[in-house]
């Protein structure tokens, strides 16, 4: 939603009132100015644009209703109240999900008070106010479930179009895309020579989807181009939200908070800098080798970078007032990304992810940031193996996922649910190289020496009794058995 001058605004309002009735995006008022009808409007309308394909939903203040005559208004949003509480904000407190809205307050041609409240259209999922879901029939708003056709019709816009193709920031000029959008920083990213002309270059981010031209020959900058390459994210109100945050703590829980660092730009942009901020603040093992003294990372970067591709790339853009969010332990990384995943997690290593942004994801591999095949998970719990780390965890709940990884333990101090999720993870790396498991590879998966086999027995046994495994041979002898994934 963009900023208008005088001039632009007494041009939108000229447009609208050409309008010969109130539609189902456009609303004309005179004062009435009831926070209720608002709250209501503002829902009614922001589904219907959605539903009939609008940009923006509109209501003017100062304007009569039947001739579209230009009265002027005594409605002064910034100075309206509503129980105890400045009317915007209680606005959003009772519309989910949040939604941009603006009021524009300016004078008209004729040196009348005008007031157009703008509204962004519904993605997703319906926008409720105080619990209830209104539509726009005609001129009238409504409540959306009375109205069951409009309401299947309305889902079925959500799934035809991805939140990365609406729209974040509308009717931009060419300087503005260029105050907003790192361009240089798309170009380097795709390993592109950047064109000699912005004609050429904004045909390249058009091709990209990271921008489209308006009816009105302006450009819109989609959520793609913002999420991936915005200078900054908190130029677009819906992402303002959604920055990356590191924090580091002091300990093993999160009383004390030692460094916090947020990630304003772009994903794509700044990916990089959140991987060597989290490198650089994370302490080394020292390994001791034949003649020289070495520092090696406590968690592999690749799997740093897999983990924090993921959380960006599969998380839910529509909940609101959240983020991925990279917290630092003692002696633990937890990356949590909004939104539970759209693949089982006892699967995550075999199956390749369904995600939510595939635009996202397909422009983050091109650009090397993530795995061509749209699986890293796979590496990340083959590169704990070589570092003989506990096993990672991958938790879901009711809106979030996280994935955990631990720094180094002896397998003495690893507990049993430890121990069984190893093994399994182990099981799924064999099955996918084709061979299945066997006491000796799981051996040298804890790094335990062949005279302490039984241990690694008992770890197989107790993963079997959780049925995470099963014998791939139930003939074969007791030495010789080897086994596979439960779901093999």
């Amino acid at each position: 939603m963009m900023e208008h001058n005088q001039e632009t605004l007494q041009g939108l309002l000229q447009e609208l009132i050409r309008l010969p009735s109130e539609t189902e995006w456009v609303e004309f008022k005179h004062n009435n100015a009831d926070p209720e009808i608002i709250g209501q409007n503002i829902s009614a309308l922001a589904n219907s644009a959605a539903l009939y394909g609008k940009k923006s939903a509109y209501v003017l203040w100062g304007i009569e209703d039947n001739t579209h005559q230009i009265l002027g208004t005594t409605f002064n949003p910034g100075a309206a109240r509503h129980k105890q509480q400045a009317l915007e904000n209680w606005l959003l407190q009772k519309l989910k999900p949040k939604i941009n809205f603006c009021f524009h307050v300016f004078l008209s041609s004729n040196e009348k008070q005008i007031v157009i409240l703008e509204i962004q259209p519904a993605s997703h999922t319906p926008v409720r106010f105080d619990g209830t879901e209104f539509i726009r029939v005609q001129s009238s708003t409504k409540k959306l479930r009375e109205f069951t056709e409009k309401e299947r019709e309305l889902w079925r816009v959500f799934d035809r179009q991805p939140f990365e193709q609406t729209v974040a920031k509308s009717e931009n000029s060419v300087e503005t895309v260029f105050q907003l959008i790192n361009v240089n920083g798309y170009f380097e990213l795709l390993s592109q020579p950047m064109p000699s002309t912005r004609e050429e270059q904004l045909k390249a981010l058009e091709q990209d989807g990271v921008i489209c031209q308006s009816e009105s020959k302006h450009w819109d900058i989609t959520h793609l181009g913002a999420v991936l390459f915005a200078k900054k994210l908190s130029d677009f109100p819906s992402l303002a939200r959604k920055t990356v945050r590191l924090i580091q703590y002091k300990g093993s829980n999160k009383l004390e908070t030692f460094r916090e660092v947020e990630f304003n730009q772009g994903y794509a942009v700044d990916y990089e800098n959140i991987i060597r901020t989290l490198t650089l603040i994370l302490p080394s093992n020292e390994e001791i080798g034949s003649v020289f003294r070495r520092e090696v990372p406590m968690y592999p970067e690749l799997a740093l970078r897999e983990l924090i591709a993921n959380a960006i790339i599969h998380q839910d853009f529509t909940l609101s007032g959240t983020s991925p969010m990279i917290e630092v332990f003692e002696h633990r990384i937890e990356i949590t990304n909004p939104g539970v995943p759209l693949v089982a997690v006892d699967r995550f290593v075999d199956n390749p992810p369904r995600s939510r942004n595939e635009g996202i994801a397909a422009l983050l591999r091109r650009m090397n940031i993530c795995e061509e095949r749209g699986s890293g998970i796979d590496k990340v719990v083959m590169q704990t193996e070589i570092y003989q780390l506990p096993a990672p965890l991958f938790e879901v709940f009711t809106e979030h996922t996280r994935s955990v990884l631990f720094a180094y333990r002896d397998f003495k101090n690893t507990d049993r649910n430890e121990r069984i999720r190893a093994c399994y993870l182990h099981s799924v790396l064999k099955y996918l190289s084709r061979e299945p498991m066997s006491n000796a590879s799981l051996r040298e998966r804890f790094g335990i020496d062949v005279d302490n086999s039984a241990m690694v027995s008992r770890v197989i046994k107790q993963t079997i009794e959780a049925k995470m495994i099963k014998p791939y041979d139930e003939t074969a002898g007791t030495k010789s058995r080897r086994y596979i994934p439960f779901w093999a």
